[in-house]
Order: C-alpha cells, then structure tokens, then sequence
C-alpha cells in the first residue's frame, strides 16, 4: 500500500509575493465562477444562432455545472497523485484551451461537449485555489483569506450577466468564451511563478475506477433526468422513470463502495464530522436556491419584460456594491464572531429580498426591481465565507483539499440543479397560469368582449385581437410563476435558519469543538 509522504508546511508568503499570489488565484476563480453565469443572460442569443429553443439553450448552463460537479470531488485524490500546484497551473491551461473550444463551436451539441470539456478541466480550480489562499496567509487571517477568496467569487456572478448581455448585444456569443484567454493564461504564469516551490507532497495511489464510474452515471442520470423532464412529461415517461432509477440505484451503490474502498475517489467519511455536514448541506442549499433565482430573474426580464441582454444584466448587476463592500468586514468578523450569527443575519436578509421579489407584476419598474437586488448584496457577503469557515473549521491541512473538492462539488451540484428546478417549475406553474388566466376569456364574457372590441376599434382583426390579449396574459402568467418560486425562495431561506444552527461553535483559530474533542 501506498505510504503518505509527511505532509509538507510552508510558511505564509509576504509582501509582493503574497499580493502576487493573492490576485493570480483570484483571477482563476474569477474566470471560473464567470463561466458558470456569463451565458445566463446570453442563452437567447445562443439558442437563436444555434437554432434551438432556450429551453434546449439551458444546457449550455447546466452541462458545465454537472462535469464541474464530478470532477470537484476527485481534486483531493488528484492533488495526492500530481501535487496541488501543478494541477492548478493544468487545470487553468486546460479551462483556457478549452474555452476557446467553446467559442468555435458550431452546433448545440459540440458546445455542450466542450462545456463539458470545461467544466471537466475547471474541478480543481475552485478549491485548490482556496487551499493555497489560505496557505499564503497566517492562521490569525484565515478569515480574511477566505474573504479575498470569496470576493472573485462573489462579484463573479454579478459581471457574468452584464459582461455577458453587453458581448451578446454587441459583439457575438463566442466572445463570452474568448475572453478567459488572456485572463487564464495570465493566471496560470503568474501562479506557477509563485507556487511552484510550495508544491505539496505527493504519492501513487491506486485509481478508484468503480467509484468514478459510478460517480459519473449517477450525477449525469439525476442531472438529465431534471433537464428533460419538464420535456417528456416527467414520470409519464419511461426514459425518466428509467433515469431515475439508475441515477437511484448507482448513487446507492456510490456511497456503499466508497465508504468501503480502501482508496475511495471521494472522501465520504467527512461527513461524519457535524461541521462539515452542517456546513456543506447549508450552503449547498441556500446556493441553489440563490443561483436558481440567479438564472430566473435574467430569464424573466428578457422573455417576459422586453429587456434586451445588456439591459438584464444592468438590472442585476448591483447585487455586487454590497457583497464587494461588506465582505472584508465580514472576514474581519470571523475572528471575534459566532460565523451561525453572520449566516443567520444573510439568510434573514435573503428571505426578505425574496419576500419584495414575490411582489414583482407586470407594471414592475426599474426601481421596484432593483431595490432587492441591491440588498440582496450584504445577504451574499454574509453567507459564503462564515458556511465555508464552519465547513473546513478542524481539519488538518492535509484534508482540506479533499473537504473543499467535496464541498464545492455538492454546493455546485445543488447549483446545477437548482437551476433545472427553477426553470422546469417556471414553466410548469405559467403553463398552470395561463389555462386559469385564459378560463374567463370567451364570448359572452363582459370584460373579454370589451377588450375585444376595443382592440378592434384600433383596426386589429379578431384575430389580432385575441392574438395580443393571449401575450398579455402570457405575460402575466409568466410572472405569476416567477413570483411563486420567489415566495418558496423565501421559506426555504427561514428553514435554513434553524438548520445552520445544528452546527457546533467554532473555538478561537477556526476549530471546532468537535474538531478540539477529536484530538
């Protein structure tokens, strides 16, 4: 059996170099975090060049996440076999060769293969960086570092939309893509120059073949079941009943061999640590509620609101004064505060900002929309850097690689599927609307025949007529099913209230008093 290398401890990086390193990492996850929003709001513009509907167009979200998702949890094992610093610098060149893949794809289908591709090769980036983020600062700053961390990840969302909807309205799709050329590259040389001497010791374990498969045929099963179900009439299809029971069957088969194998791919014995547990299901939720309504809204103010792509993206954009604001102060908190309390304080402020958007009819202005989304800024600050300090809070540094990979990978997966979630139930619920909507439009109805004739009276034919009174009442039926997911939103945000608080302290120094008893 493979014998572990002892585990190697560098001292904090300083001055220029930490300042250096600091920004290259940022800048990775930047890219990466980027990519999983910036087609949000360009899917109409995708969908129409490709010849698809947005429906179809959802994939090019959601393929990403699901081959980021799998590949987020192997970081651990790939880190012990290639050492963490080289399969950051890979992991970044290869997200940059196949970016540009994107860009030259010429059909649905080849772009959602080299999102894939991308999303594959993206895996490590994410939580490796947080590694080597906290392994350049002191452990008196580890919240701090986790706050600079957690900005690129925060503002990231924000610019996706708005740099996505100016490329699309003024340049074309691919450029979305292209532009993780100079920016990975850049990354890449910068973090190889400063990390290189801090690789971290590595050893040839044996691959976990069955697990990765299963791993693999699991997620795809649960993933493609959700994204073609709204399609195929859900469980009225054999193909879903069929994708649900492998996805069910695999995922059993997963946690039995993995918790079994004496290398398992994925470190499922984590989880039975309560922070980590806590944590890592808390924020994986409260994300995919978040990146749910993240893709609806865009969504709802093109196809419902007449918004053009820019315009979108300038309506949600502000969500991130507050998140670049308030997050060094809430890494600063860290170190004197309870994190239970400043993610109590977010999910408090996320169900408000949910409760005003369940308000949202079809006279909505400018300010009505974005009043919430301003707010909804120091929810975001408040919410991911206190949940990924209590998720990692104990674990000796050998094992955070794994515990991020792990962590990132059920947060992202909660992600993708949360967007099919939001997307299928929007359609479901306006479908809902519209037939209850359209019940008291027919002939002898005062209301209907006055509207009708008024519209005539403008020299609109029958025909017409009933054709414009149908968009109206599409468009209020739309709005109406955005409007119930956000007042879902809203109580699931208050139930995470109490889940949170399942977590036990954190001590002075990140540990937990689970973690403390434990050694």
């Amino acid at each position: 059996m493979a014998q572990a290398a002892p585990p190697k401890e560098y001292p904090p990086l300083e001055g220029s170099q930490r300042t250096l390193g600091t920004i290259a990492l940022s800048a990775a996850v930047f890219m990466n975090v980027l990519d999983s929003s910036i087609a949000n709001v360009s899917i109409p513009a995708i969908a129409g060049d490709l010849g698809v509907s947005s429906s179809q167009g959802t994939w090019v979200i959601t393929s990403f996440a699901v081959a980021n998702a799998i590949s987020l949890p192997l970081t651990g094992w790939l880190t012990q076999r290639i050492g963490q610093v080289r399969l950051f610098v890979w992991s970044v060149l290869l997200f940059v060769l196949t970016s540009w893949l994107c860009g030259f794809a010429p059909s649905l289908e080849m772009l959602i293969l080299f999102r894939v591709l991308q999303g594959a090769v993206a895996g490590p980036m994410i939580p490796l960086s947080q590694t080597l983020m906290l392994a350049s600062y002191p452990k008196a700053k580890a919240g701090m570092a986790l706050a600079l961390w957690s900005m690129t990840t925060l503002v990231a969302p924000v610019a996706g939309p708005l740099l996505g909807g100016w490329i699309s309205d003024n340049y074309s799709w691919p450029w979305i893509f292209y532009i993780n050329v100079p920016v990975g590259l850049v990354a890449a040389w910068a973090a190889w120059r400063i990390y290189q001497h801090r690789e971290s010791a590595t050893r040839n374990l044996p691959i976990d073949k069955v697990g990765l498969a299963l791993l693999v045929i699991w997620v795809a099963a649960f993933q493609i079941m959700l994204d073609k179900g709204k399609e195929l009439e859900w469980f009225q299809s054999g193909e879903i009943i069929l994708l649900a029971v492998i996805a069910f069957v695999t995922f059993v088969f997963f946690l039995i061999w993995e918790l079994t194998d004496k290398h398992p791919i994925v470190d499922l014995r984590l989880f039975a640590l309560r922070n980590f547990t806590i944590g890592c299901m808390t924020l994986a939720v409260a994300y995919g509620v978040f990146f749910g309504t993240v893709v609806l809204l865009p969504l709802w103010l093109q196809t419902t609101m007449g918004y053009t792509a820019t315009y979108a993206g300038l309506v949600t954009a502000p969500v991130g004064i507050l998140a670049i604001i308030l997050t060094p102060v809430v890494g600063k908190l860290l170190a004197t505060q309870d994190p239970r309390r400043l993610v109590t304080a977010a999910f408090a402020v996320f169900a408000v900002v949910s409760y005003l958007r369940s308000g949202f009819n079809t006279q909505a202005d400018i300010r009505t929309i974005v009043i919430p989304t301003i707010i909804q800024g120091a929810a975001m600050a408040a919410f991911f850097v206190p949940l990924v300090s209590i998720t990692l809070s104990g674990l000796a540094p050998e094992r955070i690689p794994s515990a991020a990979g792990l962590s990132n990978f059920v947060r992202m997966s909660f992600g993708a599927f949360g967007t099919s979630v939001a997307t299928t139930v929007w359609e479901d619920r306006t479908t809902l609307h519209h037939a209850q909507l359209t019940e008291s439009i027919h002939p002898g109805n005062p209301v209907a025949d006055q509207a009708i004739q008024g519209l005539q009276a403008r020299g609109l034919s029958l025909e017409q007529a009933l054709s414009t009174i149908n968009n109206l009442i599409q468009q209020q039926a739309a709005t109406l099913s955005a409007t119930d997911i956000f007042y879902i939103s809203t109580g699931i945000f208050l139930l995470l209230i109490g889940l949170v608080w399942l977590a036990r302290p954190i001590r002075a120094g990140g540990a937990s008093k689970e973690a403390a008893g434990a050694h």
